[in-house]
């Protein structure tokens, strides 16, 4: 049997799948450099502007604004609003504010772009079968590819910094939103369709005002999935120049640092509690 394993691989010739890649991305490179570049340039001017909003106000400001913010959107849960506040002023405590706001910066950019790209491509692997058949082996793949694969290509054609570590995170962070996106629709009892088709209603008209309305929780459940994977590739981007708490991270890790680590760490987790937090109630409402 071990014999017969030896022939096989041998006989077996080796598929060239790595230099197929390498090919396509250098043509990618070569083909499309101009707007890869233009696409660059606006990813940077859309994180510095969401980076330059959350530091336009003093720490101590911007903490009392996102507490109000919290308090008001969780229904006055004043639980959640004072561990927003406890949370926020922890971080500034650890002189970790400016680095937490460019983290946050990111996640928004990442999370926004995500979203502008997924919920629409739900959308019509809800209504295309077809487009479901062939998009849905290549969020399999999106899902299941280590993080750090896409980090390869991200450098290749952006460079180091931030806007590659943007669409790492995006590629990442995407197929929750386009598969609970597909679900939340599909999931639309039949009957409120034929009622709607009954009414005349347009295809338009039955999307946003009767489909899209149903289905906006597992919508949002997507959100908040796709929030947090952003939050978790944002630390990974640290190591091709994303700079944040993640590159706060790897300089714990490359100096073997617990302490500065674990600060780093600990203001990622609660930026993450925020966040989920913020979604789901959202998504209550």
């Amino acid at each position: 049997m071990h014999y017969l394993l030896v022939w096989l691989k041998m006989a077996l010739p080796r598929l060239p799948v790595g230099d197929g890649v390498e090919i396509a991305v250098e043509w990618i490179e070569i083909h499309f450099g101009g707007l890869l570049d233009f696409l660059s340039t606006i990813l940077g001017v859309f994180i510095d502007g969401f980076k330059d909003a959350l530091l336009f106000l003093p720490p101590l400001a911007m903490i009392v604004f996102i507490t109000i913010l919290v308090w008001v959107i969780s229904r006055r849960n004043l639980r959640t609003a004072a561990g927003t506040f406890l949370g926020l002023l922890l971080i500034e405590s650890l002189n970790l504010w400016s680095l937490s706001m460019e983290t946050l910066a990111l996640v928004i950019s990442s999370t926004v772009v995500a979203l502008i790209i997924g919920i629409p491509v739900g959308i019509l692997c809800s209504r295309n079968d077809n487009v479901n058949t062939i998009v849905t082996p290549l969020l399999d793949l999106m899902q299941t590819m280590p993080p750090f694969v896409y980090l390869i290509p991200a450098v290749i054609f952006f460079g180091l910094g931030n806007v590659p570590g943007i669409i790492a995170t995006v590629v990442f962070a995407m197929p929750p939103t386009i598969r609970l996106t597909n679900l939340g629709i599909r999931q639309v009892p039949r009957d409120l369709i034929e009622v709607a088709d009954a009414f005349g209603s347009t295809p338009r008209q039955k999307l946003f005002k009767v489909q899209l309305p149903l289905a906006l929780p597992t919508i949002m459940a997507g959100v908040n999935q796709c929030i947090m994977l952003s939050l978790s590739m944002v630390v990974i981007a640290a190591m091709i120049g994303a700079r944040g708490l993640g590159y706060q991270v790897l300089v714990g890790i490359q100096r073997v640092d617990i302490g500065t680590g674990f600060e780093a760490g600990l203001g990622i987790v609660i930026i993450a509690m925020i966040l989920d937090r913020i979604t789901r109630s959202l998504t209550e409402r």
